[in-house]
C-alpha cells in the first residue's frame, strides 16, 4: 500500500464510522419523512443516503486539514537515520571550517 493510500485511508475509514455514528444521532432526533426541500419532497432512503455522504464528507473534510496540519515542517527530520545522517554532516562541515 502508497503512503498516500494509506493516509487516505486513515481520514475516509474514521469519517465513514464517524458519519455512520451521526446518521444515528441525527435521524433518532429528526424525522426524514416531515422533511422536503422548497416543492421537492425527498423519499425517506434519499434524505438518508444524502445525509449520510454529506455527514461523510465534512468529517473526511476535518480529518483531511488536521492531517495536512500535522506534517512536519519543510526541512524537519522525521526519521533516526535521517537525524544522524544529517547530523554527520553538520560535524563535517563544521570540522572543515
Amino acid at each position: 500500500m502508497s503512503r498516500r493510500s494509506l493516509h487516505l485511508a486513515q481520514i475516509l475509514w474514521p469519517a465513514f464510522l464517524i458519519a455512520g455514528v451521526l446518521e444515528m444521532v441525527v435521524f433518532a432526533l429528526v424525522d426524514p419523512s416531515g422533511l422536503s426541500i422548497g416543492g421537492w419532497a425527498p423519499d425517506v432512503r434519499t434524505v438518508y443516503s444524502l445525509a449520510f455522504f454529506v455527514f461523510w464528507v465534512l468529517v473526511a473534510m476535518a480529518s483531511g486539514i488536521s492531517h495536512i496540519m500535522m506534517r512536519p515542517p519543510t526541512g524537519v527530520v522525521t526519521s533516526r537515520r535521517a537525524a544522524r545522517r544529517q547530523a554527520r554532516r553538520a560535524m563535517v562541515v563544521h570540522h572543515q571550517h
